[in-house]
């Protein structure tokens, strides 16, 4: 049996959660392998809109086991409040959910940190949630991380440690803060997290393959932001791609099946680093209202634009993508024409290529193709697609070299055309 992988293909904030949650019902595990609280998730359902951080997009399904996988990090004082959000709306969790006790816990003053690390960079700063990811990844390949499954050992004392240590930073930059409320948060939280099993995710995955079982490995943030091959340093702390999966489960190469890379049928960004086809016109501020384009845990706009094919073919080579799935498709309803980049002018030599470096002297070349001008929220199949939207979908399929599987035409997870099956 072989895993199948789902996973961001632009700058984040693709639409993972509710694709995840269409795909559920053919798998019997899913499982979040990277990043923090973050990334959230949003899905739609039932007339109820729900936004999650760390627990995986599965978990809405019934008799599914969602696994926390030992690359991500996870805030104890952000997670109970997740948890209490989904038992109030009738969700049962201890059930469905299980922990890898390899993955890093989010101190307090990794958050505090992560504050410090932003104010002193001033117009430099990357655009962090301060959430923390960061300084928790870097105490996780420095070798002073705690993990979850030291709260079955000597936790206190290893708690205090790392504390002590992180204090010491935070003295030297000079930074005022008060633990009191954070430190109490965060430790509701870790009784939270003793209501959940913990496991040996690696040996759990593995078994579960070794049993033919199904298994969804869910991505976040985007391909774009991958620490290794983003956009560099404007980025996140963790490896977004297929890779990921790999080392953020615990599962060999060889055990990767279908990659689904989601994609918008624009582009977007959220805080600092480059952005090719951003637009700063009306056209741009459309793009944001009608695709709600505020941060799902953060509240910040993102920047929008128009589609970069330079970057998404980039994307689809790193990860080795099977089949695309296209979200937020009605959000370009309203235009006469729409664009598409197809290549750069970098440093006056046209490339299709990604270059090494994107902040300085790129001119997106443009393609432009008429607008559906159709309620696509009102589209029940394949067959309804207006012309214009059919050569879209074919001018990109051409493009990118990759079929594209599912079309989302509206937030809720009925309004999703599958248009082929994968074999």
């Amino acid at each position: 049996m072989k895993v199948d992988v789902l996973l961001g293909l632009q700058w984040g904030d693709e639409g993972k959660g509710k694709i995840v949650d269409v795909l559920t019902p053919k798998y019997d595990l899913v499982c979040r392998f990277q990043g923090g609280p973050n990334a959230g998730h949003t899905l739609e359902f039932d007339g109820q809109k729900y936004v999650l951080r760390s627990i995986p997009s599965g978990i809405f399904q019934g008799n599914k086991v969602n696994v926390i996988g030992n690359g991500v990090v996870l805030d104890p004082a952000l997670f109970k409040a997740e948890v209490d959000q989904l038992m109030a709306s009738g969700h049962p969790l201890t059930e469905r959910l299980l922990i890898s006790r390899k993955a890093h816990l989010i101190l307090p003053t990794h958050r505090l940190l992560d504050a410090a690390n932003e104010a002193s960079k001033g117009a430099g700063k990357i655009g962090t949630t301060g959430k923390g990811i960061g300084p928790t990844y870097t105490d996780k390949v420095s070798r002073n991380g705690l993990r979850v499954g030291d709260i079955e050992l000597n936790f206190e004392a290893k708690y205090a440690e790392a504390k002590a240590k992180h204090e010491t930073l935070l003295k030297q930059a000079n930074f005022e803060y008060d633990l009191t409320e954070l430190e109490k948060e965060w430790f509701e939280g870790i009784e939270c997290l003793k209501k959940f099993a913990f496991i040996d995710s690696e040996h759990f995955i593995n078994k579960a393959l070794k049993d033919q079982k199904p298994v969804l490995c869910e991505g976040a943030q985007g391909t774009m932001l991958d620490v290794d091959f983003g956009s560099y340093p404007f980025v996140t702390s963790s490896n977004t791609i297929c890779a990921g999966a790999c080392t953020g489960l615990g599962i060999s190469p060889k055990s990767i099946g279908n990659v689904y890379g989601i994609f918008k049928a624009y582009c977007t960004r959220v805080g600092s680093g480059p952005f090719p086809t951003e637009l700063f016109d009306q056209t741009g501020q459309i793009m944001r209202d009608n695709g709600n384009e505020y941060g799902s845990v953060t509240g910040r706009p993102r920047r929008c634009g128009w589609i970069d094919l330079v970057a998404l073919r980039y994307a689809i080579m790193i990860n080795g993508v099977t089949d695309l799935i296209m979200m937020k498709s009605d959000v370009m309803d309203q235009f006469e024409t729409i664009k598409a980049c197809t290549a750069y002018r970098h440093k006056g030599v046209v490339t299709e290529d990604f270059p090494y470096d994107i902040q300085e002297d790129i001119e997106p070349i443009y393609t432009e193709l008429p607008g559906w001008k159709t309620d696509m929220t009102a589209v029940k199949s394949e067959s309804d697609f207006p012309v214009a939207f059919k050569a879209y979908i074919d001018f990109l399929e051409a493009n990118l070299g990759v079929r594209i599987k599912f079309v989302s035409v509206g937030p809720d997870r009925a309004q999703t055309i599958e248009r082929y099956t994968t074999l």
